[in-house]
């Protein structure tokens, strides 16, 4: 399976961003059971922070994109030689960014749809559509959790590798090995 051959590193971030999912999750569930008309209420107080959630999230990921353009200059202007592992870790975290990035810009357009103004919503609805985007916000909270801690797992190798010179880490090709 593929997540069996991830980093303990990458392991370890999806375990981060999986936990901080769910923590934000059973917030929402201590809510307990709302009725339809709460929860349109609720929707209509929540709205703004969800707005602002994926805002952040769509401004955060897109701001990481582009960092990881200065981590590949970085990577690739070294004297250290890399392994291939490094440059499909930063990718691995482009592809991930990518999705939350995507996610969040179609959560906030959903979240725009006047749903808490349409006459022919059944009051029952409202309940759930308060949940799923709880369920929704709380997903890409962990998204992005996911992704800064993969980011700091890389860049805390590069520091190691290209600022304080480190010979003997795993991201160096063998020949640096050697040479060190």
């Amino acid at each position: 399976m593929k997540l069996l051959n991830l980093s303990i590193y990458n392991k370890r971030a999806l375990f981060g961003g999986l936990l901080a999912t769910i923590i934000i999750g059973l917030g929402a569930y201590g809510l307990g059971n709302i009725s339809g008309y709460e929860a349109k209420s609720l929707i209509t107080t929540s709205l703004p922070g969800i707005n602002a959630l994926c805002n952040t999230i769509v401004l955060g990921s897109a701001t990481i994109l582009a960092l990881l353009l200065t981590l590949l200059s970085i990577s690739s202007s070294s004297k250290s030689k890399l392994t291939e592992e490094h440059y499909k870790h930063v990718l691995l975290i482009a592809k991930i960014d990518t999705i939350v990035f995507v996610s969040a810009m179609i959560v906030f357009q959903l979240m725009n749809i006047p749903v808490t103004e349409a006459e022919n919503v059944p009051n029952s609805w409202f309940t759930s559509i308060y949940y799923i985007s709880l369920g929704l916000s709380a997903i890409l909270s962990g998204g992005l959790i996911t992704v800064v801690l993969m980011l700091y797992n890389t860049v805390a190798s590069i520091i190691k590798i290209v600022g304080l010179g480190i010979k003997d880490h795993p991201l160096l090709t063998k020949e640096d090995e050697n040479e060190g």
